[in-house]
């Protein structure tokens, strides 16, 4: 039987999956990658370490599903997305760490971008808010303080550096420096993307001090990038199908018709829903993506980004140690009635979507003398579902009518979360029959690529069994506690 090889580079790992010719997946290991935290606010990744913590990963899939490699016919790549990393490719060294979607260093660029009334203008081509969230003020960072210093110990020439988010500094070194690309879905994240033209744009280029000698080359989801033995560890094989982690979530979810929506629930979350083949304006605290592009079509889709919430769940186990492990926080969550009216607003890196306040700090709040550990394990799963409500709300008031909301990722294992999630919601969730559902995007992208599959409907028909949870109807209780939530939110933003 033939194999795809998907790699899905995610924030805290870098998972090797095996799916078969059926789009199951039969393989899986995961590498953790280590996080650094140069300073308060600051987040960065070894790239090096991400590219061998890939043969890696890869090595030991191999090992532990015993597939000879000649059985893997092609490589599939989704990613994190804005995590940006700046190289020399004479020496294919990087010039400095990834920065990563949580750093806030680029706070001071985009506030003096903003001060300069530009925030229309970068609204406008690229759908995006100007926020440290998105790659471009992480390359300007490193343009500005490492960049010019090297230079001028080096005399390191302009046209000797290149820029990428992961999927790029991959497919680099994938390629052995022959191929410097990345698709519509991840450059659409960069603030340097005009979506309307699909190309960089020059006026934005210039806004952030980038030279577009530096940037990839951007090309549909169904492309083929280049072949790749990886590092020797497979025969050549085609590197077809690459989209950002969320993006490839949307497609794994089989959303193709605008009204489809998901939301990807890890280290933060993503809630995407797809518009259509128009770019819309988004309503203020949501953003305007490239959905996917595939087949001819490129779709656009209003996105929110949530920076802390399975995060949150970590955090109270590394940091705190109230629980020893994820799964532990279901049962303390069930094991009291309520909340008792503790509200946990998870700004460990600023609020994202739709506040999108650098400066905000984490809050627990609402706290007596009765209140126990379990009631801020609840409280803190309850936020994830709090913030995923925030964004659902500005959609539907947008007037765009969410078909179904399809949920991924590993807190949707959480039986009391979900059940939460849709009672706030008043609406049924579908979730995902795989957790890993922006690998199977990026699988569904690559048949697209090498034309073994041909139609969206032929994708559908893909899609496993439904596990619809549906909502408890009392809509008074939800509303109420929604309400102190969003408190909660004003006291930690004041």
């Amino acid at each position: 039987m033939n194999y795809t090889l998907a790699i899905d580079q995610s924030t805290s790992a870098t998972k090797a999956m095996l799916f078969d010719a059926n789009a199951s997946l039969v393989s899986r290991v995961s590498l953790p990658h280590k996080q650094f935290y140069p300073r308060p606010g600051w987040v960065e990744h070894d790239p090096v370490e991400i590219l061998e913590n890939t043969y890696q990963a890869v090595q030991k899939l191999l090992k532990e599903s015993k597939i000879t490699p000649s059985d893997i016919v092609s490589l599939a790549l989704t990613n994190q997305r804005e995590t940006v990393v700046v190289w020399d490719k004479s020496t294919g060294k990087p010039v400095y760490n990834a920065i990563v979607w949580q750093c806030n260093r680029g706070a001071a660029i985009c506030e003096e971008i903003i001060a300069q009334g530009k925030a229309p203008l970068v609204k406008e081509k690229t759908g995006l808010i100007i926020n440290p969230y998105f790659s471009a003020s992480g390359v300007k960072w490193i343009i500005d303080n490492i960049v010019v210093e090297t230079r001028r110990a080096t005399s390191l020439p302009d046209d000797n550096l290149l820029i990428g988010t992961i999927d790029t500094w991959l497919i680099w070194n994938f390629t052995g420096g022959q191929v410097h690309a990345t698709d519509y879905t991840n450059a659409s994240r960069t603030l340097l993307f005009n979506i309307h033209t699909l190309d960089w744009d020059d006026e934005l280029l210039e806004l952030f001090s980038v030279k577009r000698s530096m940037l990839p080359e951007v090309y549909p989801c169904d492309h083929v990038f280049g072949t790749t033995t990886l590092n020797g560890l497979l025969p050549e094989i085609p590197i077809a199908g690459v989209l950002g982690d969320s993006h490839g979530a949307l497609v794994g979810q089989m959303c193709f018709a605008p009204g489809m929506g998901k939301a990807t629930y890890g280290t933060g979350s993503s809630l995407m829903i797809n518009v259509g083949e128009t770019v819309l304006d988004a309503p203020e605290g949501l953003v305007t993506s490239v959905a996917f592009s595939a087949l001819g079509q490129t779709y656009y889709a209003f996105e929110g980004n949530i920076h802390c919430t399975g995060a949150t769940i970590q955090w109270l186990k590394n940091n705190l140690q109230l629980i020893t492990s994820a799964q532990e926080s279901e049962a303390l969550a069930t094991s009291v009635e309520d909340n008792g009216g503790v509200y946990f607003v998870p700004a460990f890196a600023g609020l994202g979507a739709p506040w999108w306040n650098n400066d905000a700090k984490a809050l627990i709040c609402g706290m007596t003398g009765g209140t126990t550990k379990a009631h801020i394990v609840r409280a803190a799963l309850e936020s994830i579902a709090y913030q995923i409500k925030d964004l659902i709300d500005l959609v539907r008031n947008a007037g765009v009518v969410l078909q179904e909301l399809r949920v991924d990722g590993g807190p949707v294992k959480n039986n009391f979360l979900m059940q939460f999630q849709a009672d706030l919601l008043q609406a049924p969730i579908n979730r995902s029959p795989i957790e890993e559902a922006s690998a199977l995007g990026a699988v569904l992208m690559n048949s697209i690529a090498l034309k073994t599959r041909h139609s969206w409907d032929e994708l559908a028909r893909l899609r496993k069994d439904e596990k619809r949870i549906h909502p408890q109807p009392d809509t008074k209780k939800m509303t109420s506690l929604h309400q102190a939530w969003i408190a909660a939110v004003k006291r930690t933003i004041n």
